[in-house]
């Protein structure tokens, strides 16, 4: 061994280490879009996305009817808060139905099918009755209940074409009928029509719309031919411009698309123009809860069919657009219930109810936006009015008992621990039983079966 000038030995220096090359680093926005993607195809999304985007949209439809019913109220010399009372009470009713629709099995849905179309045929018949029906705003569609409330029938003819029209086409489908014209049609589009007649006898056009689009929307999942949809589209197209052209107050309504100033001629379209005023003075963030000027006797039907000018006024662009956005996963979600579900029933139901809600809050932001003509419907779940919100919240219960139906949500809600509540048993701790309705159930079984 050599030594050095000073006699010492050499220091032995330790070898380098090869250097590893860093790997690239991750592009965050798509990891969080594979992370968001992950998290969506997880068997309680839908479950979860339903229920609380429903929760979301009744409790902010209730801060906001109490804001904007306020001074109506007071005009009427009532309590100020007179309709927001009468819209809490419609809610708590409404989440019992939805407590009750979301735990009722699929049969039980489809027994109520019949007796649910009977009653409303019944009631929508008892509105034409002298001196029974009642008309609000020229239109006679509803039936007083003592004091002041009264019940709108045709809210329940949506959902009564809903779980009529899936078990109608669930049945010939089990008996492969649907791939001939009159089974499809047969008895569908008749008691659609009948429905349809029913509503039209008084003057309510917004909620004809509806239960047209509802009808599309079981027809397009039955798979009709698209010779078949064109032509009953092409029917309702020619009804509706030969009820429009005859009604005086339609044409109006028509006329007012795009309108700028509160009057233009003949025709009056100052609610029209007032709601797009709301929206224009709200700006990014709004002028605060409570501090809207529309609804000083401004802007008519403030609380009702236009109480989303007045949140684009009160809570802003950021308030409008995560309406938009609830009502845009509720949808989505409705749809991945019915794209993934092996029981007809459940997937005819499940696009049904979202085609309703979709349509409806479509129909209803498009006439405030100045796009399409006002039709006078309410947004679901979030206008006041309980005729309107009760029959909403049972279908969005059958949103969630047909996403618990899953057979994918079924395991996850059978496996999942119960997060309180401990027992000691024989001196060691283990997990409480809780007594619930869910059951593990076997993968090769259809979504609907018992």
């Amino acid at each position: 061994m050599s030594s050095s000038r000073t006699g010492r030995p050499p220091v032995q220096r330790a070898a380098r280490r090869p250097v590893v090359p860093r790997p690239p680093r991750e592009n965050p926005l798509r990891t969080l879009v594979i992370r968001a993607r992950r998290a969506w195809d997880r068997p309680l999304t839908a479950y979860y996305v339903v229920l609380g985007g429903s929760a979301l949209i009744t409790v902010l439809g209730l801060v906001m009817v109490y804001s904007a019913s306020q001074i109506t109220a007071l005009q009427m010399s009532l309590p100020g808060s007179y309709f927001f009372r009468k819209q809490l009470l419609a809610a708590v009713i409404g989440a019992v139905l939805l407590l009750v629709a979301s735990r009722m099995p699929v049969k039980l849905h489809r027994a109520l099918a019949y007796p649910i179309l009977a009653g409303a045929v019944f009631l929508m018949a008892l509105v034409q009755v002298p001196g029974i029906g009642v008309a609000v705003n020229g239109n006679q569609n509803w039936l007083a209940l003592g004091g002041s409330f009264q019940l709108q029938p045709s809210e329940f003819g949506k959902l009564a074409l809903v779980l009529w029209g899936a078990d109608l086409l669930a049945r010939k489908q089990d008996k492969r009928l649907l791939t001939q014209w009159k089974h499809m049609l047969v008895p569908l589009v008749p008691a659609a029509f009948m429905l349809l007649g029913l509503i039209m006898l008084g003057g309510d056009m917004g909620t004809a719309i509806i239960l047209t689009a509802i009808l599309f929307g079981l027809l397009w999942l039955a798979g009709a031919p698209t010779r078949l949809f064109a032509g009953v589209l092409a029917v309702a197209a020619l009804l509706g411009a030969i009820l429009i052209r005859t009604s005086e107050n339609r044409m109006a309504r028509l006329a007012c698309l795009g309108a700028t100033e509160p009057q233009t001629g003949p025709v009056d379209c100052w609610q029209a123009v007032h709601g797009i005023y709301a929206l224009a003075s709200g700006g990014i963030f709004g002028s605060g809860l409570g501090a809207s000027l529309e609804k000083w006797g401004e802007l008519p039907e403030a609380h009702t069919d236009f109480i989303f000018a007045v949140t684009g006024e009160e809570l802003g662009l950021a308030g409008t657009l995560s309406v938009l956005a609830l009502f845009a996963a509720l949808g989505y979600a409705g749809i991945r219930v019915a794209g993934r579900t092996e029981d007809p029933f459940v997937r005819y139901a499940a696009g049904g109810v979202t085609t309703w809600i979709t349509a409806q809050a479509v129909i209803n932001i498009g006439a405030v936006l100045g796009l399409l003509p006002i039709a006078g419907v309410p947004l679901p779940l979030f206008s006041y009015g309980g005729s309107a919100l009760l029959p909403t919240m049972f279908a969005i219960g059958l949103l969630i008992a047909f996403a618990r139906e899953d057979p994918a949500a079924r395991m996850a809600l059978a496996m999942r621990q119960p997060r309180f509540g401990r027992k000691r048993i024989r001196g060691s701790q283990r997990p409480r039983r809780w007594n619930t309705m869910r059951r593990r159930a076997p993968g090769a079984r259809s979504s609907g079966e018992r």
